[in-house]
């Protein structure tokens, strides 16, 4: 059995297609996306309703509170067993999210080479984590190993202190062990290759239609209920800019402008990102079931 990966920037259509093609392929969908597994944050993620997930059952969505710290190695532990056991009832596990960190720790086993461990060298770095920050250990490495830098998110923590330790222990970078990334099963992936002004104006209408319902009083509310300002939840896009505004005033028109112009340059992140993934194809942009009836003939070799 495969697996089918919809992946691709934010805004460009993911839910409905994966929704579409779980429908024709007997699946379930698991969410790869790093907001998504917060619950109370709805608005601000454009978490899917019941009616848009279609009677699909979703994986991986509402799993954690705001207040939690969530990392890369929490998600590959929650929701690995979940692909697991659908595969297990035989049905096609539907990974679907664009942060692209969460979708490989599901597809891939990713090495950690031969260098010896060091207990005390994991604690040194796991006490810069803890103390200074995970954005400071990710420089660290940054300043070593970029290669791996730039392949490992901050709060991937596991992976991050690992690559520091074979470095300090070796002199070498964990980047040229070639260890790289081992299939965990067959896959397939699929994104919509939308001209990029296209999915800037989807990227706008979005934004607009999350402040029309609602997310400065769903950040209020957040805030309000005791989530702290700096909670890794509030740093996500969307969140951090409303954070700001309630702070310091401003214009709401200018708080949804910044928005849109994180929002566009993360999606930038996110194509380049997925660009390098193997097995993908690219779809030109339609509605999700014409979409879904290509992906579907795709994912059988046809």
């Amino acid at each position: 059995m495969k697996l089918l990966a919809v992946c691709g920037p934010t805004a460009s259509g993911k839910t409905a297609l994966a929704v579409a093609c779980a429908k024709r392929l007997n699946g379930e969908i698991v969410s790869c996306d790093a907001l998504l597994v917060y619950k109370r944050l709805d608005i601000g993620t454009a978490k899917p309703t019941q009616a848009e997930r279609g009677g699909i059952p979703h994986h991986m969505i509402d799993v954690v509170e705001p207040t939690e710290n969530f990392s890369v190695s929490d998600f590959e532990r929650l929701a690995l067993p979940a692909v697991e056991d659908i595969l297990a009832r035989g049905k096609t596990p539907v990974l679907c999210g664009g942060t692209g960190f969460y979708m490989n720790a599901l597809l891939y086993q990713s090495g950690f080479g031969r260098t010896p461990a060091s207990a005390e060298l994991r604690k040194k770095y796991e006490a810069i984590a803890r103390e200074e920050g995970r954005a400071a250990l990710h420089r660290r490495l940054r300043e070593v190993d970029p290669e791996s830098a730039a392949v490992l998110h901050e709060n991937d923590v596991k992976r991050v202190v690992r690559a520091l330790e074979i470095y300090e222990l070796t002199g070498r970078k964990k980047s040229e062990q070639n260890d790289g990334l081992t299939p965990r099963y067959p896959f397939v992936a699929v994104a919509y290759d939308h001209p990029r002004e296209e999915l800037y104006a989807r990227i706008g209408k979005r934004v607009d239609a999350m402040l029309e319902a609602g997310l400065v009083e769903e950040v209020r509310a957040l805030l309000a209920d005791g989530v702290p300002e700096n909670a890794q939840c509030m740093q996500g896009i969307g969140y951090k800019e409303v954070v700001d505004f309630l702070k310091n005033g401003g214009l709401q028109s200018t708080m949804s402008d910044i928005i849109k112009q994180n929002t566009r340059n993360y999606a930038k992140r996110q194509l380049t990102f997925f660009k390098k993934m193997q097995n993908l194809s690219w779809l030109a942009p339609e509605d999700a079931e014409g979409a879904a009836e290509k992906v579907c003939k795709i994912y059988d070799g046809r």
